[in-house]
């Protein structure tokens, strides 16, 4: 096997939601270098549809933004060959005090927008006979924190339809997988994380003793995206530093 060609990406079209920073930011462009043509997605407008790569702006806890953005990904570029599923929403509160709008919310945003992204966008994947889908969940997966419980229940119930979908669909040459992701340096996490004795905590729990960067997930995500990763399927790969071993 030529294994610098297992990872390229050449002819193929990938959409990235919630790309307009952070880890979706930088897990689009690893994989525009490793020549995948690019569709960013973002709440809404961003700069990155000023510099030629194809921006769509929606918030996708609305179930009929999650319809339109297929919809229009799939009338202006004729198909998704991977399909990152990165959006969220997370809410840092204790759980007794998180309404049922807030439920509802994060439940539609963490959750459903997955599932109805995967019903429009899959299925095309099937009949062509290749497929990526890439689910980003959380390290709250393993270690969750008291004051994000719905949120870290709302990726568990990702993972479990990630593996779900993966065996329905094995002989299919589509894969589904979870990457998850520990404690990254992102603007989400740049409040708590600016205080030094919660920093210091967090580092101490992690072997790896330091809080990643967005590009440190950039290679797992190319992995699960190339032909390199077409073995990987139903998988969690958690890129946290150890924090959850």
């Amino acid at each position: 096997m030529n294994v610098g060609n297992s990872f390229d990406l050449g002819g193929r079209t990938a959409l990235i939601t919630g790309s307009s920073r952070g880890i979706g930011r930088a897990l689009a462009l690893g994989l525009a270098a490793a020549g995948a043509k690019i569709i960013t997605h973002g709440f809404r407008d961003s700069p990155s549809s000023e510099d030629g790569v194809p921006h769509y702006a929606a918030d996708l806890a609305d179930a009929s933004a999650c319809t339109r953005l297929a919809a229009d990904v799939i009338a202006d570029h004729g198909r998704v060959d991977i399909l990152v599923l990165n959006a969220a929403a997370d809410l840092r509160r204790p759980w007794l005090e998180t309404s049922v709008e807030e439920i509802d919310y994060l439940l539609a945003a963490n959750f459903r927008s997955s599932l109805l992204l995967c019903q429009a966008l899959m299925p095309p994947m099937i009949t062509r006979g290749w497929g990526r889908i890439i689910a980003l969940g959380s390290i709250q997966e393993a270690q969750p924190n008291p004051k994000y419980l719905v949120y870290a229940a709302a990726k568990a119930a990702q993972t479990s339809l990630v593996r779900n979908l993966a065996r329905q669909v094995g002989t299919s040459g589509v894969t589904v997988n979870n990457l998850a992701p520990g404690a990254i340096a992102t603007d989400r996490n740049a409040g708590p994380l600016a205080d030094p004795a919660y920093r210091a905590r967090v580092e101490e729990m992690i072997p790896a003793k330091r809080i990643g960067e967005p590009a440190d997930c950039v290679g797992a995500c190319l992995l699960l995206a190339s032909n390199a990763g077409s073995y990987i399927n139903g998988a969690s790969l958690y890129v946290d530093g150890g924090w959850s071993a």
